[in-house]
């Protein structure tokens, strides 16, 4: 059921030229960075939220724990150790602190939604198809995934991005947006 709905994004990518993207790596990488940057945003909210939620348990936990949230929603487990064994021995943990985020961050919904679409468009023309239709799928299991947004262009996400970073203070505020 979610590859169709996975494909219906896909192909309102394809009204918006992502076929034409797919030779664009810069326009790619640029894409990225953002995903990026909101997948930095959710460590610092996830982390201080768990520093809250545990607060007997020492700041390591909080950072592996909210690293191994990022890295399940995207789908992107990191091999090193302390990360994998922690992603891997709390693995039930991870997915209920992700269940938990729309009750506990409903404001990162809309730039995770925003970013986890992205991130499925950039895997797709870099034909990991596949890995990103799951990551969809399980993200809307957890009810981070908005369905009913509008699918992001590059633009307005980038706009996003920028809005969010700059109050984050991961962007230079001085910097003038690009369009």
């Amino acid at each position: 059921m979610f590859i169709g709905c996975a494909n219906h994004l896909y192909q309102s990518y394809e009204v918006i030229g992502v076929s034409e993207m797919e030779n664009q790596g810069g326009l790619i990488q640029s894409l990225r960075d953002g995903v990026d940057i909101v997948r930095m945003i959710f460590y610092v909210e996830a982390k201080k939220m768990l520093a809250q939620k545990y607060r007997d348990d020492s700041d390591k936990f909080h950072r592996l724990l909210a690293a191994a949230m990022v890295n399940r929603l995207f789908g992107t487990p990191n091999p090193e150790s302390p990360y994998k064994e922690f992603a891997l021995e709390n693995e039930r943990l991870v997915d209920r602190e992700l269940k938990d985020i729309p009750k506990q961050l409903p404001k990162l919904l809309i730039p995770l939604t925003d970013a986890l679409r992205i991130h499925f468009l950039c895997n797709h023309c870099e034909g990991m198809m596949d890995l990103s239709a799951k990551v969809l799928s399980r993200a809307q299991g957890y009810g981070i995934l908005i369905e009913d947004r509008d699918v992001p262009l590059p633009k307005g996400f980038m706009k996003l991005v920028y809005r969010i970073g700059k109050a984050y203070g991961l962007l230079n505020p001085d910097q003038e947006e690009k369009e």
